[in-house]
């Protein structure tokens, strides 16, 4: 019996629809949630309760977002995905004034201009711009026929990278960047972009890097690779953090030093341990067998969505679900 893939429900031979739901990428995403609430509490309550502050406050803040994140879960798994083709113009669009107005009125963190402070919640134009640039080069790159992008095509949706690469790099965010670039370069691949399209896109992102190196914008790249090629040099400069982070991970162990028993985690030894470090206090806690079942996690998440972009039933489905896969991974 054949089966036809109809907004992620199953159509059989006969005609009668099926609801299918995907019972694994639906449980990954729920453990995940479990898990970000829990690692982000025993990260962030010593520190909290040492301030004489509400030692579930971040935790509580997590919580309302995966709960958000998974009624959006829902709406999307009923919504006719088409419609993001018919907006992803206005996505887009939003994403690019958005990254244009933290620059003027965002909030630095770590010399960066990155975050809107919202209601007590940190929201970053950035991150929400990669799923808009994955739907506006799919919606660009899904009419392509027989799999050949024109020039015109790659030129377009360099164009449509480039800008809010360039904001995002001004703000700087060097790691949502790369990202960008990575997933930018992912769907294009996917699109079909032949070898020497591909070679373009490679040579004139280094060709950016090497103008960027000799004017002297990359001075914040510069340092990191610095303090990641000599760590003991940097040891209480820019490298500080990503020491005590090793140190973290390895006093973890197979199995974990045991829920809220990581001395790094208890004695605040890691500054940015509640978001970007995150994986810090599961790595020190948890152990080996918590950091794989975490990475694990991801890995299904990744593969649910590549088996979505070969279920879909166009090429706009296929690409958004390998972006962001790409973005993911």
């Amino acid at each position: 019996m054949t089966t036809a893939v109809i907004r992620g429900r199953g159509l059989t031979a006969s005609g009668h629809e099926s609801r299918r739901p995907d019972l694994l990428l639906t449980g990954a995403l729920l453990l995940l949630g479990v898990l970000s609430v829990l690692m982000i509490y025993s990260a962030s309550a010593p520190r909290a309760e040492l301030l004489g502050n509400d030692p579930a406050a971040e935790a509580q803040k997590q919580a309302v977002i995966v709960f958000v994140g998974l009624v959006a879960f829902a709406i999307g798994s009923v919504v006719e995905h088409r419609s993001l083709h018919t907006v992803a113009p206005v996505l887009y669009v939003v994403a690019v004034i958005a990254l244009a107005a933290v620059l003027v009125w965002g909030r630095e963190v770590n010399n960066a201009v990155s975050w809107f402070s919202v209601f007590g919640f940190q929201f970053q134009p950035s991150e929400w711009a990669k799923p808009a640039i994955i739907v506006m080069l799919a919606a660009l790159l899904a009419p392509a026929v027989e799999n050949q992008i024109g020039w015109r095509r790659v030129f377009t949706a360099l164009a449509l990278m480039g800008l809010p690469v360039a904001l995002i790099a001004a703000q700087p965010d060097l790691g949502t960047l790369l990202a960008v670039v990575v997933l930018s370069g992912v769907v294009l691949f996917a699109a079909g972009a032949s070898l020497r399209q591909l070679g373009l896109i490679v040579g004139s992102g280094g060709l950016i890097t090497w103008f960027s190196y000799n004017r002297g914008w990359l001075t914040l790249v510069e340092d990191r690779i610095d303090a990641w090629l000599n760590p003991e040099a940097n040891a209480l400069a820019v490298a500080f953090q990503p020491l005590q982070s090793q140190i973290a991970i390895g006093s973890g162990g197979f199995s974990g030093r045991g829920l809220f028993e990581g001395s790094q985690t208890n004695l605040s030894f890691i500054p940015e341990q509640t978001t970007d470090f995150i994986f810090t206090a599961v790595g020190e806690q948890l152990g080996f067998i918590g950091g794989a079942l975490l990475i694990a996690i991801y890995a299904v998440i990744v593969w649910r969505l590549l088996r979505t972009a070969a279920a879909a039933e166009d090429r706009f489905g296929m690409l958004v679900a390998i972006g962001v896969a790409a973005m993911l991974s």
